[in-house]
């Protein structure tokens, strides 16, 4: 063989070496691509989960919360009763109003707080109106008498406010 042929071929080899080397090249970028675009969907999606499951467990917990104080609340009721009730014994009567205290302290710690009634306007969503009056002082379906008091969380209603409306 002749010395041109020689580098002719071995010019045609390294081309050829060269042509394969960018098209691996070519598919490991492709990959890489492909790999990277994967992994940022996954980080999504699994950021997604995370709020996802956050909201879930934030849901579950104040409706246990809710349950738990809804069970309560007849007993606070009751103390507060008690508390109002005539007695000539003073401490007794400090002691229940120490005890209702004390609820009333869990529960603010909690975030329950009571639902605003009287001289507010009425609020079906927060409100239950046992009975209406007619009363020309008061303004247009103003609370002017509480039964029971409604209890909230946030902005979920644990227990509706039982109450007297005006016109």
């Amino acid at each position: 063989m002749s010395e041109e042929k020689k580098e002719n071929l071995e010019k045609n080899e390294k081309k050829e070496v060269e042509a394969k080397g960018n098209d691996e090249l070519g598919a490991m970028k492709q990959e890489l691509e492909e790999t990277t675009d994967r992994l940022k969907r996954i980080m999504a999606e699994f950021e997604n989960f995370k709020k996802r499951s956050n909201k879930e467990r934030e849901l579950l917990y104040n409706s246990l919360l809710s349950d738990i104080v809804s069970s309560f609340l007849p007993v606070i009721d009751n103390l507060e009763k008690a508390a109002a009730a005539e007695t000539e014994d003073e401490n007794y009567k400090q002691g229940i109003e120490l005890v209702l205290k004390q609820f009333n302290d869990v529960l603010a710690k909690f975030g329950v707080e009571e639902i605003k009634t009287i001289g507010e306007t009425f609020d079906p969503e927060v409100h239950e109106a046992v009975s209406s009056i007619q009363d020309e002082t008061k303004g247009e379906k103003e609370i002017v008498q509480e039964y029971r008091k409604g209890y909230k969380i946030g902005t979920k209603v644990v227990r509706h406010s039982m109450v007297v409306v005006a016109n």
